[in-house]
């Protein structure tokens, strides 16, 4: 998979989708912006961030993935590759329902995935030396070559998503104490039921990924 390397960018995720969507690019390949100047977060906010963070997105062809995962549960495969990878190297980030890094009960960085024509395309944003209030950085000092490379590298041993999910079933109890946004909503994880695919079982709704 091809990383290409700007300086900076408005947005990495808005960058790559505008490409895919105009037929500039065909394979799966990775964008980084060492500076991004509007990133996008949950619910459509932007991304606070600054030069120094990671920031990156990457394109997958739907024949790609793993064989068994349904693209309803993307978010939380990749978030969790994410999450394993940094814990390798004794980070103590966890995995908030459905794709948002945490330190204890700071949140450092998110993830979103749309499929847009044959791709999936996912966008990751971990805060490494700035956070904005309320918001916490990484436990760890890391390159972002470095990462970005031994990432792609998971990605490409195409775990299944069984694997991981039995192991996020165990990494959604912290979840619990958490709330979350839906449809104009604050509804508490606190009783959710989790569902085999990562969606979840909330205010008698069955409700996907958030982003």
């Amino acid at each position: 998979m091809e990383i290409i390397y700007f300086d900076e960018l408005d947005s990495t995720q808005v960058y790559l989708c505008e490409k895919i969507k105009n037929n500039e690019i065909n394979d799966n390949v990775v964008i980084v912006a060492n500076k991004q100047n509007n990133g996008i977060g949950s619910r459509e906010n932007s991304w606070q961030s600054k030069e120094g963070n990671l920031h990156f997105s990457f394109c997958v062809k739907i024949d790609d993935l793993p064989s068994d995962l349904p693209l309803a549960s993307a978010s939380i495969y990749f978030a969790f590759l994410m999450k394993e990878l940094l814990n390798h190297l004794d980070s103590k980030v966890w995995l908030k329902w459905p794709n948002d890094f945490y330190l204890d009960d700071k949140k450092i960085g998110g993830l979103m995935s749309s499929k847009i024509n044959e791709f999936l395309v996912v966008g990751i944003g971990i805060n490494l030396i700035y956070a904005p209030f309320d918001a916490e950085i990484l436990d760890i000092k890391i390159d972002i070559k470095e990462i970005i490379t031994n990432y792609i590298s998971y990605i490409q041993k195409k775990q299944s998503w069984k694997d991981i999910f039995s192991k996020y079933m165990l990494e959604f109890e912290k979840s619990r104490k958490f709330f979350i946004h839906n449809k104009g909503k604050i509804l508490s994880l606190e009783e959710a039921l989790l569902y085999k695919d990562g969606s979840i079982l909330l205010d008698n709704k069955r409700i996907y990924s958030l982003r």
